[in-house]
């Protein structure tokens, strides 16, 4: 009896007060080796969104690739759900299955890719399962084989069908509207940074100590995956080019890829080992940042750079080429140096007016972090991205 009358009591229940699953946001991506900066955006928003959606990161990768073990670390400490996906290339369908059938079983709400191949299978998919689709566009790399430029040039038609495009800097935003996304579906959210944890805790002196330089020897650093496209030998280059004009500087780079042979042979012929270091993979960069009088950027193509964020926020003064979102972040002479991409030539003397003026590193330093604190705070982009994911949910 009792039993009975408590049955009838659920089921009388209105059904906007039974308990409601949160939605399920997929983020999608084809990773190598340790991944790159959009990587630390992935990886960082699932706690960010928690209790209103649970986000799974689902990234494809060659298989026994060493690189993945870092970044299932890196998920680890973020807490972000972190799905391996074994790709053997294009022609592999299992990804394609593995994802829907992480679609069906998660009951995936939303899917947000975030790059050419996430893109693709998302329009595949979507026939299959219902979704709303989302993409992030971080930038293209500029120097690809020959079938990744094919692969960009599908990508690039294929954005139009996303119902919502988020870009990461204006320009990107620009492209895309030529590319014929239409504006309203066309979102321009800028990459953002947690800047309590990156926050500087160490003097430049004594972090200097740390990595086994003096307190008082110059040194200039830069982090980032070791690819054509940031320009490594051209900052080599220019540090050689000061140290022959009298300036005793070192440099050190942390990051790893497949340029690093040929930068290590770089620096083998120009004979500055004794002062060039190639540190490798870096899974913490955060005293190698506190360590630097500069930070240089030399990237040929950049979306909106993730480690100038990182370096804004950590204090560190800035020396950075002048490309797509680089000039949204930093204003010349204000809060860092600008310059051409490809100039050894602009690359050291900028390097050098900064590293011999003192006051105008101490005003890099405020203006830059005051620049993340009131216009990139990883909270406050977080809060843009639910709101279209609500959106397209119906849920705002």
């Amino acid at each position: 009896m009792l039993s009975s009358a408590r049955e009838e009591m659920v089921t009388a229940l209105p059904e906007k007060q039974l308990p409601r699953e949160p939605p399920v946001v997929l983020h999608t991506r084809v990773v190598t080796e340790s991944g790159g900066g959009p990587d630390k955006t992935i990886l960082n928003s699932p706690r960010y969104l928690t209790p209103d959606y649970r986000v799974l990161c689902a990234y494809m990768h060659p298989p026994n690739d060493p690189g993945f073990e870092q970044l299932r670390r890196k998920a680890e400490a973020w807490k972000a759900p972190l799905l391996s996906i074994e790709d053997r290339g294009i022609l592999d369908m299992r990804v394609l299955w593995r994802h829907l059938q992480i679609c069906r079983r998660e009951k995936v709400a939303i899917w947000h890719a975030h790059d050419y191949k996430s893109n693709v299978l998302g329009l595949l998919l979507r026939p299959f399962w219902p979704m709303r689709l989302v993409t992030t566009v971080h930038g293209w790399v500029r120097f690809v084989p020959p079938k990744t430029t094919l692969y960009y040039a599908v990508d690039r038609r294929l954005l139009r069908y996303y119902e919502r495009v988020i870009c990461v800097s204006q320009d990107l935003r620009e492209y895309c509207l030529s590319l014929g996304v239409p504006p309203k579906r066309c979102l321009l959210i800028e990459n953002a940074i947690d800047a309590e944890f990156y926050a500087r805790k160490t003097s430049t002196a004594e972090a200097k100590m740390k990595l086994g330089f003096a307190p008082d020897q110059l040194l200039v650093g830069s982090v980032g995956r070791l690819s054509k496209e940031k320009g490594f030998d051209v900052l080599i280059r220019a540090v050689h080019r000061l140290r022959e004009n009298g300036t005793q500087v070192n440099l050190l780079i942390a990051g790893d890829g497949d340029q690093r042979e040929r930068l290590q042979a770089l620096v083998a012929e120009l004979g500055c080992q004794d002062h060039v270091r190639l540190l490798g993979y870096v899974a913490d960069p955060r005293q190698c940042y506190e360590a630097m009088d500069v930070y240089a950027l030399s990237s040929f193509t950049e979306g909106m750079a993730n480690v100038l964020l990182e370096a804004m926020a950590l204090e560190t003064p800035i020396v950075a080429t002048r490309v797509a979102g680089v000039s949204t972040l930093l204003s010349h002479e204000e809060s860092g140096l600008l310059i051409d991409p490809g100039s050894v030539e602009q690359l050291s003397g900028a390097l050098a007016q900064l590293l011999l003026d003192p006051a105008m590193q101490m005003r890099f330093r405020r203006v830059a972090r005051q620049t993340v604190e009131t216009r990139h705070s990883f909270r406050v982009r977080m809060q843009k991205v639910r709101a279209v994911y609500d959106e397209l949910l119906g849920l705002a």
